[in-house]
């Protein structure tokens, strides 16, 4: 039954303009992902008024695309020029940058780009089976629980941050300081504002990634002299096989089963998204590597990449789960998507799928197809972006700074953000010049906002108890998961650990 609706909405998508406005919509997506600052978000954004002369099923596929194609293509700039094209990829400029400077940009993206269709793929089909059952077992789920998945995630910090965990704790508690400027979510009132009105609004996340990434990289270029992509790197993805090789199977296959699977439970959590499904992907796959490899994260190994890609590709699809079993968007691109289904008069909820069965599948089709096409397309996008090695590297720091000033600015449209990006962008530089993790300042940043009003929330819920985190079995499990994974990694650090500690069963 389900593989005959699947079939239907794949027909759906092959017939009159459906299919023009698919590859319209996987180009666009993959594009506004890979041009730093803009992000799938924004463009759903500025097409919804366009999906209002179309047909629901038409203008809803649209968008689901578009969200697709942006996820994986922001690890294209990524990779090429550690600038983010969307905060997905926030991740995959640890390793995947790393990997273009040692002169394998080629394997970074071919990594990317299988990692991200797999973990899509995996997505989806867990969203075609199991949306139901997943929406009911999300609704079992409340503030305690949300909160003690973030504190897992603040956890993680420690393994980022392994030969010298205390710096990595003082990144990550200064993103969650940043993250509390601002009104107060239930109050109102304005916090560590110092009477700034600009900052009623908090501290937006994309002028801060591109300044403590792009612009610090800029900066570092124009001391260092280095150059950003090499003509070798080009021509091999220029002249290589379309499909990356079938040994990544291999190779990633404890990664790519792993995070499939978490990276859509994570998306299914209201809020979280595929940023969140890249930080803990991330961290997973640091966990789940040999010693010799984990010990290497962040230094351009190719598991970095595959790791965040899979989760956030797979979180992507989670974010529709909520989205149509129970009309709470997962994500905020999903969150977009729920005004045009509002827009269209359609409202989701528990009996949305059963009412709508040609566009749901339509859209679980056009999830599929547009993860194999981000396969068939990376080819000729990438080789737009590659021709930037005709271009002088004094020329191509300046684009890149315009691409960042355009991307900082069009968030909000003020002047302020362009502030913040660069102050954040000199702030940077200088941490990591003294060794300080850029990454748990982001981590920090990202789920700050996620964890205070499930806290918040809880402790009203439960009079102001603490208790109540720990009295719930799935809560209690997973704080208990989270002081584990933040102890060992200080344990290993010590002699007694390095000497008796055996963790991922390989002798410290």
């Amino acid at each position: 039954m389900v593989l005959e609706q699947l079939v239907e909405g794949g027909a759906t998508i092959f017939s009159g303009m459906n299919l023009l406005v698919f590859v319209f919509a996987i180009v666009l997506g993959m594009l506004s992902g890979a041009i730093p600052g803009m992000n799938g978000t924004m463009t759903v954004v500025l097409l919804i008024p366009l999906t209002y002369s179309m047909d629901p099923v038409t203008g809803i596929m649209m968008l689901s695309v578009i969200y697709v194609g942006a996820v994986y293509a922001g690890s294209i700039s990524a990779i090429m020029f550690k600038v983010p094209g969307a905060p997905e990829a926030i991740m995959t400029t640890l390793d995947g940058y790393k990997m273009n400077q040692q002169g394998r940009m080629g394997e970074a993206i071919s990594t990317a780009v299988f990692s991200s269709a797999v973990g899509g793929i995996v997505g989806t089909i867990i969203l075609i089976l199991f949306s139901p059952t997943l929406a009911a077992w999300s609704m079992n789920l409340s503030d305690p629980e949300y909160f003690s998945v973030v504190v897992v995630g603040l956890a993680l910090v420690s393994t980022i941050g392994v030969g010298n965990v205390t710096k990595a704790a003082m990144m990550m508690a200064m993103g969650l300081v940043i993250a509390t400027i601002g009104l107060d979510p239930f109050t109102g009132q304005p916090r560590f504002t110092f009477g700034n009105r600009l900052l009623f609004n908090g501290i937006e996340l994309i002028p801060v990634i591109l300044g403590v990434f792009a612009i610090s990289e800029v900066l570092k270029q124009i001391q260092t002299g280095g150059q950003m992509v090499t003509d070798e790197e080009v021509d091999s993805i220029s002249t290589g096989s379309l499909l990356p090789p079938l040994h990544f199977f291999k190779r990633f296959r404890k990664i790519l089963s792993f995070n499939s699977i978490t990276g859509t439970l994570i998306g299914i959590l209201p809020g979280a998204g595929a940023t969140t499904g890249a930080l803990f992907g991330y961290t997973f796959a640091q966990r789940i590597v040999p010693q010799d490899i984990r010990e290497r994260f962040g230094t351009g190994v190719p598991e970095g990449v595959a790791g965040p890609e899979t989760a956030n590709n797979a979180a992507a699809s989670g974010a529709f789960v909520p989205l149509f079993a129970l009309g709470i968007p997962g994500s905020a691109t999903t969150a977009v998507i729920l005004a045009a289904f509002i827009l269209h008069g359609i409202t989701p909820g528990p009996s949305f799928i059963d009412a709508n069965e040609t566009l749901v599948y339509t859209v679980f089709a056009a999830l599929l197809l547009a993860n194999v096409a981000v396969l068939l397309a990376n080819k000729p996008i990438v080789r737009v972006f590659t021709k930037v090695r005709h271009i002088p590297q004094e020329l191509l720091l300046a684009l890149i700074v315009m691409f960042c000033v355009v991307g900082g600015f069009a968030t909000r449209n003020i002047t302020f953000d362009l502030w913040i990006m660069l102050a954040t962008g000199i702030i940077g530089y200088y941490l990591e010049q003294y060794d300080y993790p850029i990454a748990p300042l982001v981590i920090g940043l990202v789920l700050g906002p996620i964890a205070e009003p499930s806290l918040r929330r809880g402790l009203i819920k439960a009079q102001g108890e603490l208790l109540t985190f720990v009295q719930r079995p799935i809560s209690l499990m997973l704080l208990v998961i989270a002081v584990i994974l933040f102890t060992v990694p200080l344990l290993q650090e010590t002699a007694f650990g390095r000497k008796y500690l055996r963790f991922g069963g390989v002798d410290q």
